[in-house]
């Protein structure tokens, strides 16, 4: 077991695929991050070397990810829903924020949106 990051990774596992289980890294990232300490892009956890795990923690430190960007995000969201913009008052209906129809999908959208009033414990729409 290879400890990065304050997670325990199987030294089998891909060190592009490890680094894409945080929360904020996607394939772009990962990619960047390997090509910038010279990791081969088909390496695995078990091969790499005690200062490049090292490497790899220190980066992830320096970035804004997991915890802090969740909650990044929900400012952001909670932000637009004070201004009371068209995209705040889609987050908080539950409904498609970025464009998407509503037309023949509506009945997800719909169980997205259920509100739970009162003390009685019943959901209602």
């Amino acid at each position: 077991m290879v400890f990065v990051f304050g997670v325990n990774f199987p030294e089998q596992t891909l060190v592009k695929r490890a680094l894409e289980t945080f929360y904020g890294i996607g394939p772009k990232a990962s990619q960047g991050i390997m090509a910038r300490f010279h990791i081969f892009p088909w390496a695995k956890v078990g091969t790499l070397k005690n200062a490049q795990v090292l490497d790899l923690t220190a980066e992830l430190s320096d970035m804004k990810i997991e915890n802090d960007l969740r909650r990044e995000v929900q400012e952001n969201i909670r932000r637009l829903k004070d201004m009371g913009t068209y995209r705040g008052r889609r987050h908080a209906m539950g409904l498609p924020v970025r464009g998407q129809r509503t037309r023949n999908q509506i009945t997800t959208a719909r169980k997205l949106n259920r509100i739970e009033r009162g003390g009685t414990g019943r959901v209602q729409m």
